[in-house]
């Protein structure tokens, strides 16, 4: 055949149609979902039987080496042989030992008895020690993951390169799902498990084996709430539990578990929430003494030694311990949330279940496996059965049985001439074929065939279990409390009724004395203190500002600043430092971040917003509102409040009217003023509302100042001024007897 041109070759390329663009859609559907369901099985997500697949695959590891009755072998021989079943790298393998081990102090019940170090789980800067250091075992509570593994109880599969089989699952003779917490993030879902108390989880488990109808909430009176190793205690709120327990999501707040020694005036935390961490408590601790913030302390250090867990925190003379720890759980992770989301894997499917839920999932898993190990106990006890009777169909004339033997002539005829000797089953045959020469006398024939009726005995007690469900549950049961009384353990975290908790005070963290608060026209803010406020008679102030605002108050209150763009500002008032007469004080739009070319154009200290009082606005068109106080409480405590009150002219004064109602004098640009009760203005029930006509301006006119502690200046004439109806045109000014 000849070959063809290379122009020719190009040509045929050049006439193939271009290849059709890969869609995203197609992309995702054949590339990441598939990672991602691997992530979510294979991964992070732990199955009915309460582990990962990295935890399940190091701990029969660890079994198939004999771990369970052996002394402690190297942490590193461990790992090596893990790789087996797991081809991850030998860190990703022991960081999983890790926090399996009792020394870690992870798990209410560890699975592997340690020797070395292992780091702790309430820390995060305390380093495990390397694998060729440390040695391990399997701890004896692990009887109850094997249990049965050895008779069917589960399926096993080929490893990642077919060379040996691991275990799909462990057959646990209890819910290890709820005993042991678990974390973990797959892709596009996250678990993040409880650990509850063992022998409370038994007893629910075996009420709702006796009742499957057994509700939630009785549910929850048996199984009380989490139970951490680490003891510590949690904020117990029953409808917030009993949410969790149905929905399997939720948080629930834990709190430190301490100790005042007032012999040495210091207070022991004994105890931490599970979540949090000793360095970040012991670093925020001690970051709040250096700025002040906790002066009640002098000092707080880690003492956590071979007794167990303690950090310490030396108080000053005098100081009161309730009102240090009250600010401690306020600020430090010494309280914290342990956010609950009940992801587990049933069958290989994704699921969110509650407490019950999942706890009706294991007996069908443990129903199954149970059947499966009972089922081959029954076929072994079955083939021995068949063996004895076999045997004692030669008891009465061995001597047939050793006549046959001896006079066949070929080997393969043995066990053919047996059955046809005795009306034998192959196997039976082939079995007493096999009987050693010195076993073939009456006493050990005898002797084995005493125990066809009690095999009997035992394989009708099999088979009964296996018709009866009920009968299958009973054992069930009876296993769950060999459990509990071999292993059940007291509670480790405590539960404290939310009632009973001591809510600090919302000052706790502010130093309280008395000041003067003064704010100006030109947006400046002074916080004064006593002396300085007397002190000095005039305030330094920009050329051409005043001020419009002076209240003697407290370092406690919030602050309320007004702007020209309809929004409110919210600040402490010890947000902001004392200021010396001789300074001209904060320039409160760059203090709070306001907006763009948005000014304050008014202040106000408050202690709470309360809904029997109201701010009065007017506005630069005559019109004004009330509005109450209440209006403006939100749940987040936001520092800015956009559309507190209408914008559609501009603000001229907001005026805070407490119990009895405040004298207001309205100055027009036209030369006019009345003089109004701050009651005569209706209440608004929508904040943005423009409001009722007040004042009555001609055309162009605009309102330009208003005073409400300035009334002793006016004089007997404001008695001219005063308006006891609305809208008003106002009374003419004389500007020089004002002064305005």
């Amino acid at each position: 055949m000849a070959r063809k041109k290379k122009s020719e070759v190009v040509d045929l390329k050049a006439n193939e149609a271009p290849a059709s663009p890969q869609l995203i859609t197609d992309t995702l559907v054949k590339n990441y979902m598939p990672y991602a369901m691997s992530v979510i099985v294979s991964r992070a997500i732990p199955e009915i039987d309460g582990f990962k697949p990295s935890h399940r695959k190091l701990l029969y590891t660890m079994y198939t080496m004999g771990l369970m009755n052996k002394q402690r072998t190297k942490s590193a021989n461990i790992v090596g042989q893990t790789m087996r079943l797991n081809p991850h790298g030998d860190a990703s393998i022991y960081e999983t030992m890790v926090r399996l081990t009792r020394d870690h102090e992870a798990l209410l019940h560890p699975f592997i008895d340690s020797k070395g170090s292992f780091g702790k789980q309430y820390s995060r800067d305390m380093a495990y020690a390397a694998s060729r250091y440390t040695e391990a075992k399997l701890d004896p509570f692990c009887e109850e993951l094997f249990s049965g593994i050895d008779k069917d109880a589960v399926d096993f599969v080929p490893n990642y390169d077919n060379t040996m089989e691991e275990p799909t699952l462990l057959p646990t003779t209890f819910p290890n799902i709820l005993v042991s917490s678990n974390l973990g993030i797959a892709v596009g879902m996250a678990c993040s498990i409880a650990s509850f108390n063992l022998a409370e989880i038994c007893d629910g488990t075996i009420a709702l084996l006796r009742n499957p109808k057994t509700t939630t909430e009785k549910l929850l009176d048996i199984i009380k709430a989490p139970d951490f190793p680490g003891g510590a205690s949690i904020i117990y709120d029953r409808d917030q539990m009993l949410k969790i327990y149905e929905t399997g999501t939720g948080s629930f707040k834990m709190r430190a578990t301490y100790n005042y020694v007032k012999a040495e005036n210091r207070i022991e935390i004994l105890s931490i929430p599970y979540s949090s961490s000793a360095e970040a408590i012991l670093k925020k601790t001690v970051d709040m003494i250096r700025l002040g913030k906790l002066k009640e302390a002098t000092d707080a250090r880690d003492a956590i030694d071979l007794n167990g867990f303690k950090l310490i925190i030396d108080l000053r003379k005098d100081a009161d311990p309730e009102v240090v720890m009250q600010k401690l759980f306020a600020v430090t992770e010494l309280e914290n949330n342990f956010d609950c989301n009940f992801n587990i894997l049933v069958e290989g499917t994704p699921m969110q279940l509650g407490v019950k839920d999942i706890l009706l999932e294991w007996i069908k898993f443990r129903s199954k496996c149970l059947t499966r190990e009972l089922t081959f106990d029954l076929g072994k006890k079955e083939d021995k059965l068949e063996l004895l009777r076999g045997l004692a169909a030669i008891l009465f004339n061995i001597d047939k049985a050793i006549s046959i033997i001896r006079h066949t002539e070929k080997e393969e005829d043995v066990v053919p001439n047996l059955m046809a000797g005795f009306d034998l089953t192959k196997k039976q045959g082939e079995y007493i074929a096999d009987i050693k020469l010195r076993n073939l006398n009456r006493e050990y024939i005898v002797n084995r065939v005493k125990e066809i009726d009690t095999l009997c005995e035992e394989i009708e007690k099999l088979r009964d279990i296996l018709r009866d469900e009920l009968k299958l549950k009973q054992l069930i049961i009876s296993q769950l409390q060999g459990i509990k009384k071999k292993y059940g353990q007291p509670r480790k975290t405590i539960l404290v009724d939310k009632e009973e908790v001591v809510k600090p005070d919302k000052d706790i963290f502010f130093e309280n004395y008395n000041c003067r608060l003064i704010f100006t026209k030109g947006g400046y803010f002074k916080k004064l203190s006593v002396q300085g406020s007397r002190s000095a008679d005039d305030q330094k102030l920009k050329e051409g500002d005043f001020v419009i605002y002076s209240e003697d108050t407290d370092n406690r209150g919030e602050l309320l600043f007004f702007t020209d763009k309809g929004q409110i500002y919210r600040a402490k008032v010890a947000d902001f430092d004392i200021t010396k007469p001789s300074q001209m004080g904060d320039y409160v739009p760059a203090k709070l971040g306001m907006d763009a070319d948005e000014k304050a154009v008014g202040c106000k200290m408050i202690y709470e917003l309360n809904p029997d009082h109201h701010m009065v606005y007017i506005f630069e068109n005559g019109k004004g509102l009330r509005v109450s106080l209440g209006a403006y409480d939100t749940k987040s405590k936001r520092k800015k409040l956009t559309g507190a009150y209408s914008s559609e002219s501009a603000l001229v004064g907001a005026i805070y009217e407490g119990k009895n109602p405040v004298n207001i004098f309205i100055h027009s640009d036209a030369g006019r003023g009345m003089l109004i009760k701050s009651s005569v203005i209706p209440i608004k029930s929508t904040r943005k509302s423009s409001g009722v006509q007040i004042m009555k301006l001609p055309k162009k006119g605009v309102v330009v100042d208003l005073a409400t502690d300035r009334l002793d200046d006016l004089g007997q004439d404001a008695l001219n001024c005063k308006k006891n109806v609305i809208p008003s045109i106002g009374v003419l000014l004389d500007q020089l007897a004002f002064n305005i």
